[in-house]
């Protein structure tokens, strides 16, 4: 086995399905390491090549192509030894050029990674408290209740506070409707023309009403379909993990109608639309729907309207429910706000790395300026 050495090697897959995808081995304090026989190790010629400009370099969209063209096998895609010599890449002839372009790579890497973190730490504090307040909820002093000082009961659901009901979905909905999904091109639709929404517009993350695809010209809308601010989706055909999930429509462009497989939710006047979707994406809620959901593949299963109105979901009273809502929403929007920040982030590694590895732009003025503060008396 080869021994890989920290901020040295750059891996990629072998075979598999992550044929191609390429890595840079850092592991902190020269921890030590060995690749099996399902990845490359890749070392360039220290004199020719910096290893963190060689890695950047095999992720850029000319390369990658090229890697992709190389994948032979269908059951079991793989690379062959030889692979990199057919691999065209431009590379500066200056080290300094291409350690300094490594360099700009490498900071937006780390922003990159930061974010992640924040995320991932957002994320739980989200589970936690949607944890708390769907079981416990909040007192008349803000506070979050107790059984030690508050009344509980048990309920199909669990333990919940003594004020509180849990109510079948059915009895709580003014009404249940499913949408339409007719041929259509992949290409979204410009605002002001009728399209129609993809299951990818319903994300744990909320709604995304740029998940659509444009009605074509000769077929009618259905306005009747149209999605409304207020409406609460739910998906209901497609892989068991995209089964079930639910967005809350905060806001949305008009003439953007339902697509087959999903469903919209209008809530009655005893229940917030918002804290009924926080309810509904709650563990014990979840659990239960993952039970009842049908088909005969995992990647192809539905749940009936039936099965939707029989859902049980706790009904606090109508303020503790805004207030509820009105914390996890903070939390929430938070969230948002950070991947919409990664997001922007990625992009912009990507056009980075276009521009940087081409030549398109240069980091010789960082270069010459380093040089010139260097050389100031």
């Amino acid at each position: 086995m080869a021994k890989v050495e920290r901020d040295r090697d750059v891996l990629i897959n072998k075979d598999g399905a992550q044929t191609g995808k390429v890595g840079l081995y850092q592991a902190p304090n020269n921890f030590p390491a060995c690749i099996n026989e399902h990845l490359f190790l890749l070392r360039g010629r220290r004199h020719l090549i910096d290893q963190k400009y060689l890695y950047y370099s095999l992720l850029s969209q000319a390369v990658q192509q090229q890697i992709r063209s190389q994948i032979s096998g269908s059951a079991q895609p793989g690379l062959k030894s030889g692979f990199i010599k057919g691999i065209i890449a431009d590379i500066p002839r200056s080290l300094p050029e291409q350690t300094k372009i490594a360099g700009v790579l490498s900071t937006v890497d780390r922003a990159i990674e930061q974010s992640e973190a924040l995320i991932a730490k957002q994320q739980r504090i989200k589970t936690g408290l949607m944890q708390d307040l769907l079981t416990r909820g909040i007192d008349e002093h803000g506070n979050l209740r107790s059984e030690e000082t508050h009344e509980f009961k048990d309920s199909p659901l669990g333990r919940i506070p003594g004020e509180w009901e849990v109510d079948r979905l059915g009895t709580l909905l003014d009404s249940i409707n499913q949408g339409w999904s007719p041929d259509c091109d992949s290409d979204p639709a410009d605002i002001g023309n009728w399209g129609v929404l993809k299951t990818t517009a319903i994300v744990w993350q909320g709604f995304r009403e740029t998940e659509n695809k444009a009605l074509p010209v000769p077929l009618n809308p259905r306005p009747s379909l149209e999605v409304k601010s207020g409406d609460l989706l739910m998906t209901r055909a497609g892989p068991n993990s995209r089964v079930g999930v639910v967005a809350y429509v905060y806001s949305t462009r008009s003439k953007l109608m339902l697509s087959d497989k999903m469903y919209r939710l209008i809530p009655g006047v005893k229940i917030d639309g918002r804290f009924l979707c926080y309810a509904l994406s709650g563990f014990q809620t979840q659990r239960h729907l993952s039970n009842l959901k049908t088909g005969m593949a995992e990647s192809q299963t539905n749940i009936s309207q039936a099965i939707v109105k029989a859902l049980l979901t706790v009904c606090p009273p109508a303020s503790e429910q805004r207030i509820i809502a009105d914390c996890l929403d903070l939390v929430s929007n938070e969230s948002n706000q950070s991947l919409s920040a990664l997001a922007k982030l990625r992009s912009l590694k990507t056009a980075l790395i276009q521009d940087l590895l081409t030549g398109e732009k240069r980091v010789t003025p960082l270069l010459e300026a380093e040089q010139a503060a260097g050389s100031a008396p």
